[in-house]
């Protein structure tokens, strides 16, 4: 049995001898550290599944660990050698930057989906600077950086093993050496999709033409993609192929959020039972705390989960008022989430350029403030690599009994923003934050209707997501209340750089 660097619990080490013995079918040994070169054949693809506090995440990192110790590149999202052609190579993936970059915190050099779909191109007189770094080339000589310029690229890409990140040390931004993005016409090699029951059957199917070698990562106990059936891609694969985990009891203490989601399992649950459940883990526990309000100033950097729209419309202006924010303006430090991309066809290009630095559908973003140009905004992506962008953006804010929202300011085309204080529990898969407050009123309404997906009540599936989000702490608010804010909006806490600008004609 291939013994990994951690002790692992008897389904785990069984899912790794398993995935090990699927890589060595397809020339990657992991017990013996020998790689043969990459060949065409029939596609392999294969699921680990399990609750919450399963060990996924720890799974997927010891995989990756021995992948790179037999001698497997590892592909990021932000620069490929095209020197590779019999190299085996692996790469990490997430559908949002939120949850790569969960992954990322942990060790794991993650990107997300679109960031593999889609490739830079880079000016052919930096891609000699990317070469080197990447060691497939000499120390190039490039007019106006100096030699400890290039030293400065060195030193931080031996650290960080980032190609963006070690030419902005040399003092170049994002619009000097990437020169536009195009999809991916190569296959790669073997790819780890974490939080995989997001992907929905498009995503499954672009993922299955570029990988080969194709390894799902997720939980059957979170929502499944809009308009699939409360179905998730792994459900379709043959039994063989689905490697299942069991929750890992490790800690005489155990965690009590983990505990509330397990317990929705139970199918003799009510929703009293269950607030009953909280409110007494709530006494005894301060990872568990019984809200008698929504805490406004967790909201501007962890929105609240909610299920109806309607709640969420109501406590996002809320939460504007109580800052004072005015109606034709948004402050900075304001929370947005991006609603996609209003762009016609000719404009594809900026399309895949406004995408590939994180402005996806979903994509949680701080406002920094107006851009140089009308219409423009300063933002800070969440989670993203490269975070501050500078972007054409349509913003919009809901207003309460209301169909057409409010627009404070809007490029003629770009990225579109809805507010992101707060956030269905659908949006928030993928996600995870520090504290994390779910609005109960709105799963008793899902209770009360008896809505049933995938077998399974609503609700529990509802409740199971929001609280899986919160990392050390949930906040279970149980009354329509909000509180007053002890500080304004800030963004001194987010990570300060240059903002390259993505914009539809020039720079901003």
């Amino acid at each position: 049995m291939t013994q990994p660097v951690m002790t692992l619990s008897d389904d785990q080490a069984q899912a790794f001898d398993a995935v090990t013995q699927m890589l060595r079918g397809v020339g990657v040994d992991l017990d013996d550290q020998l790689l043969t070169p990459p060949r065409s054949g029939k596609a392999s693809v294969a699921a680990v599944i399990g609750k919450a506090g399963s060990g996924k995440t720890l799974l997927l990192a010891e995989l990756y660990k021995a992948l790179a110790a037999a001698g497997v590149e590892i592909v990021s999202g932000d620069y490929e050698s095209r020197k590779r052609k019999d190299k085996r190579t692996l790469a990490i993936l997430a559908p949002t930057n939120k949850a790569a970059s969960v992954l990322r915190m942990r060790g794991v050099p993650a990107t997300t989906i679109h960031r593999i779909l889609y490739t830079p191109v880079y000016d052919p007189e930096y891609e000699r600077i990317a070469e080197w770094l990447a060691g497939n080339g000499t120390r190039p000589q490039i007019d106006g950086l100096t030699d400890l310029a290039l030293d400065r690229a060195a030193a931080f890409y031996e650290n960080n093993k980032s190609i963006p990140g070690a030419l902005a040390a040399a003092g170049l931004r994002g619009s000097d050496f990437i020169t536009g993005w195009k999809r991916r016409e190569d296959p790669l090699d073997i790819g780890f999709v974490d939080e995989s029951s997001m992907l929905d059957q498009k995503q499954f199917d672009d993922l299955q033409e570029i990988f080969p070698t194709l390894l799902l990562f997720g939980d059957p106990a979170q929502l499944a993609p809009v308009n699939q059936s409360g179905a998730m891609v792994f459900d379709s694969l043959p039994s063989p192929s689905v490697l299942s985990l069991s929750r890992i009891h490790r800690q005489e203490a155990d965690n009590p959020i983990l505990d509330l989601a397990h317990a929705l399992a139970d199918p003799q649950l009510g929703f009293e039972d269950f607030e009953h459940m909280v409110q007494s883990r709530a006494a005894q526990d301060p990872r568990v705390v019984w809200g008698q309000r929504v805490e406004v100033d967790l909201m501007a950097r962890s929105p609240v989960l909610v299920w109806r729209n309607a709640t969420r419309i109501r406590l996002i202006n809320a939460f504007r008022q109580v800052h004072g924010a005015p109606e034709t303006a948004l402050l900075p430090g304001e929370p947005l989430i991006c609603d996609g991309l209003e762009l016609p066809l000719k404009h594809r290009k900026k399309r895949l350029d406004l995408e590939a630095r994180g402005l996806i559908k979903g994509a949680q973003v701080i406002y920094l403030g107006e851009g140089r140009k009308p219409g423009f905004s300063r933002l800070h992506v969440m989670g993203a690599e490269d975070p501050q962008v500078s972007a054409a953006s349509i913003v919009k804010i809901e207003k309460p009994d209301e169909e057409e929202p409010f627009i404070p300011f809007a490029a003629r085309m770009g990225a579109t923003f809805l507010h992101g204080a707060a956030v269905t529990i659908h949006k928030a898969q993928g996600s995870q934050w520090d504290a994390v407050q779910v609005f109960a009123p709105d799963l008793y309404a899902a209770a009360r209707m008896g809505r049933v997906e995938a077998g399974q009540p609503l609700w529990k599936r509802l409740a199971y997501v929001a609280i899986t989000r919160a990392q050390d702490r949930l906040i279970w608010v149980v009354r329509n209340r909000l509180s007053k804010p002890t500080h304004g909006l800030q963004t001194d806490d987010l990570k300060s750089t240059a903002a390259p600008a993505l914009s539809l004609s020039g720079s901003d």
